[in-house]
């Protein structure tokens, strides 16, 4: 029987962890960015469909923004029409990679208005969100966007 030196055995780990770290390196950006794209577009977009029958917001979103959500300064019926929009308008914006850092910027405004006003308690949920705002407003879309096509092209 032989036996394996202990340094050998250091060295094949570690050389497993450069392997692996070498491997999720190669993980194009541009996928986590469309990623981060996509899965916050789907929550805000889900949103706002709740807050919408055909093109119209519904009385029933009118009456949270006045009974629970009670934001400061905002008239209800204003707020609610403006939630429905934006969470319809970036979202889309977002999954197609266009104006994507102005986009992020808003619903990280969204998201921070959420929480700070509405839902204080849910900050690991918005965190998420806040997150993955963040990092497209400072990272961009990716090549898997409208906007790193236009940017090619000009």
């Amino acid at each position: 029987m032989t036996a394996i030196n202990p340094s050998a055995r250091a060295t094949n780990r570690t050389s497993a962890v450069l392997r692996l770290r070498d491997r999720l390196d190669a993980v194009p950006l541009s996928l986590v960015l469309f990623c981060a794209r996509v899965f916050p577009a789907a929550v805000f977009w889900q949103s706002g469909q709740t807050k919408v029958e055909g093109w119209q917001v519904t009385d029933s979103a009118v009456a949270l923004f006045q009974e629970e959500y009670r934001l400061p300064l905002v008239d209800p019926w204003l707020a609610a029409h403006l939630a429905a929009f934006a969470e319809h308008f970036f979202p889309v914006l977002l999954v197609v990679g266009l104006t994507t850092r102005l986009s992020a910027l808003a619903l990280l405004a969204m998201t921070m208005v959420i929480e700070i006003f509405v839902y204080p308690d849910a900050w690991p949920t918005h965190g998420v969100w806040a997150t993955c705002f963040l990092l497209l407003a400072l990272r961009g879309p990716g090549s898997l966007s409208l906007d790193a096509i236009i940017a090619r092209r000009f």
